[in-house]
């Protein structure tokens, strides 16, 4: 997971099975499948650009593969992986749509999550003309890495437009779970999907 959130990491941990075979799509550093190894007996493998990340999880004995997310998943095998990760990493890629339908693809389920542009503080600051910058949207218009924006619903839309089943979702705002307007009402959007 590229971005330390405690509580996130632990509603996403508490989605994925007991000794899944999992699949981190972007890991960071490697905390996401560290603790799912440690306190879910899982197996499986990172996959990062960044050196130093790389470097981070090697020494937390975190299988890790570096590789380019913008050239697909073509080396992995259909439903190879029974749950597949993209933590905070969808709105960073060129072929957002392509690595939704792939993430469907290699896993049995997959779990997103998302900083969700609708939640309300992002609202006003583009109501004042402005760009927001919050804690999951942390950088200003001109430098940030986010090549992508969406919201709750946006990312429901995408989901049907691809035929996936949405198995859950949910937002996520601080230390809960959002379930009633979770669009308005949460700072990130986390979605378990499987193909039809």
């Amino acid at each position: 997971m590229s971005e330390s959130d405690p509580f996130l990491l632990q509603v996403v941990a508490q989605l994925v099975p007991d000794r899944a075979h999992v699949l981190d799509l972007g890991c960071g550093d490697g905390a996401l499948l560290e603790h799912l190894m440690r306190a879910r007996q899982c197996s499986g493998y990172g996959i990062e650009i960044d050196d130093a990340n790389v470097q981070a999880c090697v020494q937390k004995g975190v299988n890790v593969l570096q590789l380019n997310l913008h050239e697909g998943l073509s080396g992995f095998a259909d439903q190879s992986f029974d749950v597949v990760l993209q933590i905070y990493t969808l709105q960073h890629l060129r072929n957002a749509e392509t690595m939704l339908r792939e993430t469907a693809r290699v896993g049995r389920t997959g779990i997103i999550a998302f900083p969700n542009f609708a939640h309300w503080p992002n609202r006003l600051s583009v109501l004042r003309g402005r760009m927001p910058v919050t804690r999951h949207l942390p950088y200003q218009w001109y430098d940030t890495p986010n090549i992508r924006v969406g919201t709750f619903c946006d990312f429901a839309a995408l989901a049907r437009k691809n035929n996936l089943r949405i198995l859950d979702a949910f937002g996520v705002q601080g230390e809960r779970e959002v379930r009633w307007l979770a669009n308005l009402r949460s700072s990130t959007a986390v979605f378990r999907i499987a193909r039809r």
